[in-house]
């Protein structure tokens, strides 16, 4: 029997740590949950394999940013999440809510109370002939709440993202900027779990990108929401907790950062780099490491007690880890 989402209450994730079969999940509770998913587009006779077996975890009140070239897999992987395409098989959850298992009334409360989402294109995020506090109260007009709340929350929304004296202007007499603030309102405006962007500020120049980046962390922190950002610009990147790569369809690797104080009592960002080794022990090894020992095709682990070393396979020719220069310990 398929999921539905209720009437208001859109967490579902009550003893969703634990399966059918009395063993822990994988991802527990954690609000987005994406284990082994798959996604096949078919075209005529041909089919184009989007996702591979994705893996990932994100836990309530997390901003993350997706990274990855075209075509890695991070625009369907967002489409999925915000209810717009069905997976073809795996696992999707999110806010305990199995989007495989949804039906076509269920994705429209879901997109509507779930998730908020902020496009790349401004004018695909509001309607032109509506002022920025009409088009933050529409969608809680669409899902049915009444005009003497609707207006109050648009009022508190505009100025928590700085534009409390741009209530009555409508988009075209706004920034771009302005615009992708107006947008993010309006995907928060019925108080959704997650808000999912795709190249929010793909549009804006630099100055405004970084205002829209101190946007999404102000919303963030002020309401505890989580926020997934599909991004090449490194400039969000950079300012999240987690970076999350995609790489042929499945996740590769993971930057996390944090903050620590050094001697002299700065505070100072650390960023580390982690290979992500999926349920089944696939581990995407970085191309330059790929290309610095030749390695194709077969590879040799050993076991240490504290590590994994990956050799070239010589019979195959790929070079000795003498003639690579550096140690192969992985």
């Amino acid at each position: 029997m398929a999921e539905t989402v209720n009437d208001r209450t859109t967490d579902q994730t009550t003893d969703r740590a634990v399966g059918r079969d009395g063993r822990p999940r994988f991802g527990g509770d954690a609000l987005i949950v994406c284990d082994n998913l798959v996604k096949i587009y078919k075209t005529a006779d041909l089919e184009a394999v989007a996702l591979q077996g994705l893996d990932l975890v994100v836990e309530r009140g997390e901003l993350i940013a997706v990274v990855g070239a075209s075509g890695s897999g991070k625009s369907t992987l967002l489409n999925i999440l915000g209810g717009v395409d069905a997976p073809t098989a795996g696992e999707a959850r999110v806010a305990g809510l199995d989007l495989l298992k949804m039906g076509r009334r269920d994705r429209v409360r879901y997109r509507r109370r779930v998730v908020g989402f902020v496009w790349q294109q401004t004018a695909r995020n509001l309607l032109p002939y509506l002022s920025a506090a009409e088009n933050v109260e529409l969608p809680m007009a669409l899902d049915g709440r009444a005009g003497s709340r609707r207006r109050p929350r648009a009022r508190e929304l505009l100025a928590q993202v700085g534009l409390a004296n741009r209530l009555d202007h409508r988009p075209g007499e706004l920034s771009g900027g302005e615009q992708q603030r107006v947008a993010i309102a309006v995907a928060v405006a019925n108080e959704p779990n997650v808000l999912l962007a795709d190249e929010p500020t793909g549009e804006l120049d630099s100055g405004t990108a970084g205002e829209i980046v101190e946007v999404l962390r102000t919303v963030n922190e002020a309401q505890g929401l989580t926020i997934v950002v599909v991004t090449h610009d490194p400039l969000i990147a950079d300012h999240v907790s987690r970076t999350v790569a995609i790489r042929d369809g499945r996740t590769s690797s993971e930057v996390l950062r944090r903050t620590e104080t050094d001697g002299d009592g700065t505070d100072q960002v650390v960023a580390e780099e982690f290979a992500v080794l999926d349920r089944v022990g696939r581990l995407q090894l970085p191309h330059d490491y790929l290309e610095a020992l030749e390695l194709s095709q077969r590879v040799r682990l050993t076991l240490d007690p504290d590590h994994i070393n990956v050799w070239p396979d010589e019979s195959n020719g790929g070079r000795s880890v003498g003639e690579s220069g550096g140690d192969s310990n992985d």
